[in-house]
Order: C-alpha cells, then sequence, then structure tokens
C-alpha cells in the first residue's frame, strides 16, 4: 500500500507546479508539491522496513519498490527543470541521476531474465536519500529562499553530490552485472 501510495504522490507533485504557474505570486503549490514528496519520500524508507519486519516482501513489492522511486525521482527533477529551479550546467547532475536509473533499471530487467539477483547497497540506498533531500530542497528551492537564504543553492550542491554517488553506485552495479553478460 505504502509502495501504491508513493506511486499515486508523483502526479500530485506535478500537479502542484501546474498550480504554481497559475498562482503566480504565490508559494502555496511549492509547499504542498514539498508535502506530496516528503511523505511519499518518508513512505520509501518505511515500506521495505515494515515489509522486512513484518515479513511481508513479494515479488511485487521488489518490483513496484523501485519503479516508484524512479517516478518519483524522474518526474520531480523533470518540473523543476520546466520550472528553471535547476537550469544550466545542474541540468548534467540530473541528466546523470535520470540515465544511471534507467541503466539500472534495464540491467536489472537483464539479469533478472537470467535468474541473477544484485541486491541493493547500502551506498544506493544512500544514494536514494541525498537525491530525496537534494529535491526536497529544490521543490522548496525559491519559496524557502525567502525564509532561509540559499536553500535552492544548497539544494544544487546536493543534487550533483547525489549525481556523483550515482555514478558510482551506477558504475559498481554494471560491474556486479559485467560477470553475467554474454558476448
Amino acid at each position: 500500500m505504502l509502495t501504491y501510495a508513493r506511486i499515486v504522490a508523483v502526479p500530485l507533485v506535478v500537479l502542484c507546479f501546474f498550480i504554481e504557474g497559475t498562482l503566480k505570486g504565490t508559494d502555496v503549490a511549492r509547499w504542498w508539491a514539498l508535502f506530496f514528496f516528503v511523505a511519499a519520500s518518508i513512505t520509501d524508507f518505511f515500506d521495505g522496513y515494515l515489509a522486512r519486519a513484518w515479513q511481508q516482501t513479494s515479488t511485487i513489492g521488489r518490483m513496484l519498490d523501485p519503479i516508484a522511486d524512479k517516478l518519483l525521482v524522474a518526474a520531480a527533477l523533470l518540473v523543476l527543470a520546466a520550472d528553471g529551479t535547476i537550469a544550466g550546467w545542474s541540468i548534467w547532475a540530473a541528466i546523470i541521476i535520470l540515465c544511471r536509473e534507467i541503466l539500472v533499471s534495464g540491467l536489472r530487467e537483464y539479469l533478472a531474465e537470467l535468474k541473477v539477483s544484485v541486491p541493493v547497497t547500502r551506498l544506493a540506498k544512500w544514494k536514494t536519500t541525498v537525491q530525496m533531500i537534494a529535491i526536497g530542497f529544490l521543490l522548496a528551492g525559491p519559496a524557502a529562499d525567502k525564509i532561509v537564504s540559499h536553500t535552492t543553492q544548497a539544494g544544487i550542491v546536493l543534487l550533483w553530490f547525489s549525481a556523483l554517488i550515482t555514478l558510482y553506485t551506477g558504475y559498481d552495479y554494471f560491474r556486479a552485472g559485467l560477470r553475467h553478460i554474454d558476448d
């Protein structure tokens, strides 16, 4: 249920940015987008924790959980780029993150057909956490800058940091997966 809630949060975050565009001069919709994003991010932690604690893991859950994460991150990065919060060279950090997520998903799909499982590493979990925090800062962005200066800049720095971790964990997955790939 928590995974499904995270998937439902994706269009809500995007909708808030469309509403923000129609409510020029107000930051209410941006704060709501942050609220939905943070709630969805928190469900990511509890989803895995509770599934293991209650021994409620399932094949569909193992498949949908990373998809929900990728949908949430991708949608947030796209709306942040569309509204200009992420611009210039920082777009490259978002591209790195999105490319890695797509490539690792494809690798996992290929390896699943070979009945090979590549477990999620602790660093990959930290990568997701840093991504979520960076995106949270960026979603608050200009609205939060009015309260605490440099919120957007802190989000950009965290986004680049998460992009670097993303590159490393992507390399790590591909190195592990290459052992199972035939010519």
